[in-house]
């Protein structure tokens, strides 16, 4: 139970969103932006980075439901989450994926914690300014995401199938797109 009255049982963020339009448009805005704009990283591979963060931040509704998001869209699914979720040391990832995940690592313990070494790291791999730009403003904005549902004390999806089906239509619709009150409502 939230521990504001939302007048809507939506679950994590989404409940939020509904409750208060004016500050969910420009949170969805801001998601759409980082993780479904025209980008040199795939969807699947910013939404990793958003779930890897918000694992990080132990933020259950998100870590859940970017979780689901990302293994919709990568190659591997679930399997290749839970490995970067896990330690992206070992998972099989581009070595430029793994230069970004950790500076988003470093991003959630504090924005100072990013050295230059880290930035310098992650372009010998391959990573272009615009990808560490954004890989920083996605671990910031997640920080953000998951102290605001946390903060709040929303409520989380008991099953991975709840998860699917909110990933269903935030792959297919997006977040600017969403209606919050029918995001992981199935349509006839």
């Amino acid at each position: 139970m939230p521990y504001i009255d939302t007048d809507n049982d939506l679950p994590g963020i989404i409940g939020l969103l509904a409750y208060r339009p004016a500050t969910g448009a420009l949170l969805n805005a801001l998601a759409e932006v980082l993780l479904r704009d025209e980008s040199t990283l795939s969807r699947g591979e910013r939404e990793a980075i958003a779930a890897y963060v918000s694992g990080l931040n132990d933020c259950r509704f998100c870590c859940g439901s970017h979780s689901a998001f990302a293994a919709h869209q990568l190659e591997g699914g679930n399997a290749l989450v839970e490995a970067i979720k896990a330690d992206p040391a070992t998972a099989p990832i581009t070595q430029k994926l793994r230069a970004l995940l950790r500076i988003a690592a470093q991003v959630q313990r504090g924005g100072r914690f990013v050295s230059p070494e880290d930035v310098h790291n992650a372009r010998l791999v391959g990573a272009t300014d615009l990808e560490i730009h954004d890989t920083v403003l996605i671990a910031a904005a997640f920080c953000m995401y998951n102290r605001y549902v946390d903060g709040l004390g929303t409520v989380a999806p008991e099953t991975q199938a709840e998860f699917d089906a909110i990933a269903d239509t935030i792959v297919e619709y997006g977040y600017v797109a969403s209606d919050p009150a029918k995001v992981g409502q199935v349509s006839s």
